[in-house]
């Protein structure tokens, strides 16, 4: 009897003891303050930011979960690895605090005060709003949190000596918030904005100096650090300036990644896969508005020279690279290089094509690639990689070919050229 007792005791109070924790979970429920319409707004408007800023592009390592960091970037001076930042206590920022992160976007300095490298384009950041920066962090901390610990930057001497960080932020690094043009419409101060703040376009499309430091903010193009891609200028009109362009032909390539005059490919293409596509109307037209108003019209620019009489022996090298065109080449790109407009892109005329340097004409014979797969543009027509069945002697003769056939106007490629032009992919 005084087992079965103890056993009843022993139910019994299992019994209360989950009345009471269920009691508790509805306290707590009752008293946790839900969100608010404004507080979602927020989120939602955060969302959109993050997009815009292609946040989710460098803090997620491919294959990885999103925002979790560990996505390694190759520079000249050593391998950084982005951070987690969904709200993880532990190895996010779950304890970052709204001034913690504002301090990181806009001053470039970490939660503890620590200067942070320019890997994480905060010398662009830092012209983002503090209302857009909030939304970001609450978008951010509204994440599910991931326990992701990454592996750490892997710097080489003597760049990894914060010193020298202190010095280079004192000589290239200007802090400032956005200031609006008022000479200037609200739609091309919106785009001016976007472009050189939180689409931070500056950190690929400009030239650096032997510190890494961007030489201007003009977009005058250069060769993004730590890849084997080149950023077009976007103000001359020899390279990929759009001062020429309608708006709606602007809109049309930065929203898709084609147009009837050219075709993303590379980083670009990526930047139009994950966030230029998702933009709003008046955005994407805001961006195309101000790069619209850069640059020099073709008129302004220097004339290409006219042809020298070509030596034989140039003569030949394009006529071997004329044979493998009209194997390889000219069922897509056609007999003139006229293309097939929005499927594929024309070769004649193409600034892609002629400019200096070639590092991307020669990539795309190399990898092949595809236009992005956009809402616009949901089933684009590749190229595929010629790398494993012609030498890079033909690739160098073919690529020579295009920048020198039916008007085109561009230096000469060796097989030296096409060996440098490997490197790894994004």
């Amino acid at each position: 009897m005084r087992n079965l007792s103890e056993a009843r005791l022993t139910s019994i109070w299992r019994i209360i003891v989950c009345v009471a924790g269920g009691l508790l979970s509805l306290v707590q429920m009752a008293s946790a303050q839900p969100l608010t319409d404004s507080d979602t707004e927020q989120v939602r408007r955060g969302e959109y930011l993050a997009r815009a800023g292609n946040c989710m592009g460098c803090h997620t390592t491919r294959g990885g979960e999103p925002y979790a960091g560990g996505r390694k970037l190759n520079t000249p001076f050593g391998q950084f690895v982005t951070p987690n930042i969904t709200p993880d206590k532990e190895t996010g920022i779950g304890s970052w605090s709204g001034e913690d992160f504002w301090q990181a976007l806009h001053y470039g300095k970490s939660k503890d005060g620590r200067n942070l490298y320019p890997a994480f384009p905060y010398t662009e950041y830092t012209k983002v709003t503090r209302p857009d920066a909030d939304a970001i962090f609450a978008y951010l901390r509204s994440l599910p949190p991931i326990a992701q610990t990454n592996p750490p930057h892997k710097i080489n001497p003597p760049y990894d000596n914060q010193a020298l960080l202190y010095l280079w932020r004192k000589w290239y690094f200007n802090e400032g918030v956005y200031q609006p043009d008022k000479s200037k419409s609200d739609e091309w101060n919106r785009g001016n904005y976007l472009v050189q703040g939180l689409g931070h376009c500056n950190a690929c499309h400009t030239p650096r100096n032997v510190w890494g430091a961007s030489q201007d903010d003009q977009l005058t193009g250069g060769k993004i650090m730590g890849s084997y891609w080149y950023a077009p200028s976007l103000i001359s009109p020899l390279e990929a300036g759009v001062s020429e362009w309608p708006v709606e032909d602007i809109v049309e390539l930065l929203s898709t990644g084609i147009n009837s005059h050219a075709v993303t490919s590379g980083s670009m293409a990526t930047i139009v896969r994950q966030s230029l596509q998702y933009l709003s109307d008046y955005d994407i037209r805001s961006i195309a508005v101000y790069l619209q108003s850069l640059g020099e019209k073709k008129g302004d620019a220097k004339a290409p020279r006219k042809a020298r009489k070509m030596p034989e022996q140039v003569r030949q090298y394009l006529a071997l690279g004329q044979e493998v065109y009209e194997k390889h080449c000219q069922d897509c790109h056609g007999q003139s290089g006229e293309g097939i407009p929005k499927i594929y892109p024309p070769l004649a005329g193409n600034r892609n094509v002629t400019m200096s340097p070639p590092l991307n004409t020669i990539r795309n014979v190399l990898y092949g690639g595809y236009p992005p797969a956009t809402a616009g543009n949901p089933r684009p027509h590749g190229m595929p990689p010629y790398q494993h069945f012609i030498r890079d002697t033909e690739i160098a003769q073919v690529v020579s070919y295009i920048r020198n056939a039916w008007g085109n106007r561009g230096s000469l490629v060796s097989p030296e050229d096409v060996d440098n032009s490997r490197g790894s992919e994004f």
